[in-house]
């Protein structure tokens, strides 16, 4: 029998106060929020056809519409999450949940490319920091050991709304035009707004350092843990360049399968709906995955993230080459389900590595690298390529940057279980295993 030394961030389980049937409500409607954010965002991608014929758009321009959002939210995540920590969670995703509904209702209403741009781009403001307080409060009504299930989980809410998103406005936009798109988007977005502070309470949450068993510093403390540890910043990095290749693929599917499938708007939504979807439950069964598998060795998170980023890698690679048909279809649906699972693994290890007073901002800085790395420049690069390429082999290209992902994870790996020890007021114990 071996003895290995464990951080209680990855195996402790102490009971919380928050009863939990109100934990998985607080879930479900943080969840159905997240949904709406992401529905806001994606819905553009299923009308890029249309808005491309009306308007005479470029692929750069498209790219352009679809990155300002990503850009908006990398750039304000962390001052807005930081905010959000001090003046209260619950009223904060509140108004940025009105705030990014009333600017899709916008885009709506656009008359112009100019006038677009401005209303994705305060969409992207109203998103901005949803995603990182959103997590934080979910994280903070279940136990530890629930990390990267939940993360994961959480985060495939985005994969959920997008393929909402994109089907749901694909068939708006093919029987009733693309500006009902955007405003059936809306509408969903205001009525959860609407009941998510009546039912989510402040009071309601269990505090942190009484549930949690967690000794809070001093705030610069505190925030220093969220840049403090080389293996957290992996996380980051690693994370943030993995979403590159999975946002390249769900932005553009829908006008890969318009331009190679010969597909109308609807259909081409509902079939790159399903791809989506699938990239959504890689990012739960990942997550439950890395839970199960690393209670008693955290460093198989990292392992397991370098293995998913190397296979999403080859598969997506194989899958793109392919000539149009079933086959190609069946293995990017299955490049997707490994492609976004590192989200729970990072998510966790996040989490794990900076204390819960700043799990806003930790998950805020998590997703500007997401923004920043990933989810703004993959679709803008790809449509940069696709000018000058084709789309088909624009997206030969992209799953490459798995790879560099892979080895980013792989030096977080070094010096991630050092990491988790040094971190201030952490328990550790000795943990028997056969």
């Amino acid at each position: 029998m071996a003895f290995h030394t464990v951080a209680a961030c990855d195996t402790d389980d102490s009971a919380l106060s928050v009863p939990r049937r109100y934990a998985w409500v607080v879930f479900a409607l943080t969840f159905g929020l997240l949904i709406s954010d992401y529905m806001s965002r994606q819905v553009l991608n299923a009308v890029f056809p249309l808005l491309k014929g009306e308007w005479a758009l470029t692929d750069s321009q498209l790219g352009l519409l679809s990155g300002i959002v990503a850009l908006m939210v990398g750039l304000l995540t962390f001052p807005l999450s930081l905010m959000a920590d001090r003046w209260g969670r619950v009223k904060s995703l509140t108004l940025m949940a009105v705030l990014w509904s009333l600017a899709t209702l916008g885009c709506g209403l656009a008359e112009s490319f100019q006038q677009m741009f401005v209303a994705r781009f305060l969409v992207g403001v109203g998103e901005a920091a949803y995603g990182s307080v959103g997590i934080a409060v979910v994280l903070s009504v279940f136990p530890r050991s629930m990390r990267a299930t939940l993360t994961g989980a959480f985060m495939a809410g985005g994969m959920f709304g997008s393929v909402l998103g994109m089907a749901l406005g694909g068939i708006l936009a093919e029987h009733l035009g693309w500006r009902w798109s955007f405003a059936g988007m809306a509408l969903f977005g205001l009525l959860l707004a609407f009941a998510y502070p009546i039912v989510v309470r402040e009071s309601r949450i269990a505090r942190p350092d009484a549930a949690q068993g967690e000794s809070k510093p001093a705030g610069k403390g505190a925030l220093r843990t969220i840049y403090s540890s080389r293996s957290v910043i992996g996380a980051y990095v690693g994370s943030g360049l993995q979403l590159f290749v999975g946002a390249a693929v769900m932005v553009w599917f829908p006008s890969y399968l318009n331009r190679y499938y010969h597909m109308a708007t609807d259909e081409a939504g509902v079939v790159s709906a399903v791809i989506v979807l699938c990239g959504g439950a890689g990012m739960v069964i990942c997550g439950m995955l890395s839970d199960r598998m690393c209670r008693q060795s955290p460093d198989r998170k990292i392992a397991l993230a370098i293995a998913f980023c190397l296979i999403s890698c080859t598969l997506l690679a194989v899958a793109f080459r392919l000539p149009a048909g079933p086959l190609q279809l069946s293995l990017i649906a299955i490049g997707m389900l490994v492609t976004t699972g590192t989200s729970g693994p990072a998510g966790a290890m996040v989490a794990n590595l900076t204390h819960y007073s700043v799990h806003g901002t930790a998950f805020a800085t998590l997703t500007l690298a997401n923004n920043m790395l990933g989810l703004a420049p993959g679709p803008l690069l790809t449509g940069v390529l696709a000018d000058s390429l084709g789309l088909d082999r624009a997206f030969q290209i992209i799953p490459l940057i798995s790879v560099a992902a892979a080895l980013v994870f792989l030096y977080a790996k070094r010096h991630y279980h050092r990491d988790i020890q040094k971190l201030g007021g952490a328990d550790t114990r000795a943990v028997p295993t056969e």
